[in-house]
């Protein structure tokens, strides 16, 4: 099973592989070695801001050659990548090449669904930023982020926000408390915590030390809040809007951000929904590890779980010795695919 997964995982990166990633070099440029290498901090419009080891920053475009590879990519260099540059002026350059990335999270462009919206590059984790409360916790998108994540090698961290909105004996403080023993029973790292009262952020400020970190999730769930208080910056932060109970967006871009205690972070724009890229319908059941693990005790070795008699998942989810709220992901999730690779 692990073997099947990592197969998966890597599937859809092999156009970075370094082999690849030099094919789209010209000859000479790759002999010359007169580059510096950068790493991307912001992207704004076609200005790339890249900073070199020593601090000082740079404003890049994309060299021509590189636009050519963008026919499934919405955006070609993201924030996070490290990439290979030529001055040109006192402060600014042109991008030759992007060194392969060690990970990446990214998603289905809302708007095209056949190209894949990069988010971040070469980070360590990423905290899957929800909120208790206003908006409410979707499993729905976090089981989409533990794919995305498992995709493209980063670790997953479930950090739920606005813990101290929570009044005792509601719906959301009992789903918070099944989706805290659901997804550590999983293996994953849950931090409950409050940008208010500062409950639980030195646990996260543990976990952000010394690690490169992309804060992503719905709007306003509090991604830049958490990241001022923990960190001391004053990232421009908004409101639910009460009319919809829906986040709006204040952080227009991802900025890549060094943490005065080491370390750095990605603050991301807020999302509406998340949509995996390039999975198909056969391979989700891998994702669900505890589902796949129960699977071989079902009737049919290709059992999709939803309709087939003698299905040992269905039989756990009504004992309630498998997660529903998993299993309502996975179905929801696997509906969608359905139709995103139905024939036109």
């Amino acid at each position: 099973m692990r073997q099947e997964r990592k197969q998966l995982r890597h599937k859809d990166r092999s156009k970075y592989k370094k082999t690849d990633q030099k094919k789209l070099l010209p000859q000479e440029t790759q002999a010359e070695g007169s580059f510096l290498e950068g790493r991307v901090l912001s992207i704004i419009s076609k200005n790339i801001e890249v900073q070199i080891p020593d601090g000082r920053k740079y404003l890049c475009s994309l060299r021509g050659f590189l636009k050519k590879e963008k026919a499934h990519e919405k955006n070609l260099v993201i924030v996070g990548d490290r990439v290979l540059f030529e001055v040109l002026h006192e402060a600014e350059g042109v991008i030759h090449s992007i060194v392969p990335r060690t990970s990446v999270l990214s998603r289905q462009d809302n708007l095209h669904r056949i190209k894949r919206h990069l988010i971040a590059a070469n980070v360590d984790q990423v905290f899957i930023t929800q909120s208790a409360v206003s908006p409410a916790i979707k499993p729905t998108i976090i089981d989409r982020y533990l794919i995305a994540a498992e995709k493209g090698g980063i670790a997953p961290v479930l950090l739920i926000n606005k813990i101290d909105l929570l009044t005792k004996g509601s719906e959301e403080e009992e789903l918070l408390h099944t989706c805290v023993k659901m997804y550590t029973q999983l293996g994953i790292p849950v931090l409950p915590v409050s940008a208010l009262t500062g409950e639980g952020l030195d646990a996260l400020k543990e976990k952000m030390t010394n690690a490169i970190s992309v804060f992503s999730g719905q709007s306003g769930t509090g991604k830049s809040s958490l990241i001022n208080v923990v960190c001391g910056f004053e990232l421009e932060t908004g409101k639910v809007v009460a009319a919809t109970n829906k986040g709006s967006h204040t952080t227009s871009t991802a900025r890549l951000l060094e943490l005065p205690f080491g370390g750095y972070c990605v603050d991301t724009p807020g999302i509406r929904s998340f949509g995996v890229w390039d999975l198909e319908p056969e391979d989700l059941r891998h994702y669900f590890s505890e589902f796949f693990q129960e699977s071989r005790h079902c009737s049919f070795h290709d059992c999709s779980h939803i309709h087939e008699p003698g299905c040992r998942i269905r039989t756990l989810v009504e004992e309630k010795k498998l997660s529903p709220l998993r299993y309502e992901s996975y179905v929801q999730l696997l509906e969608s695919l359905k139709k995103t690779h139905r024939p036109r």
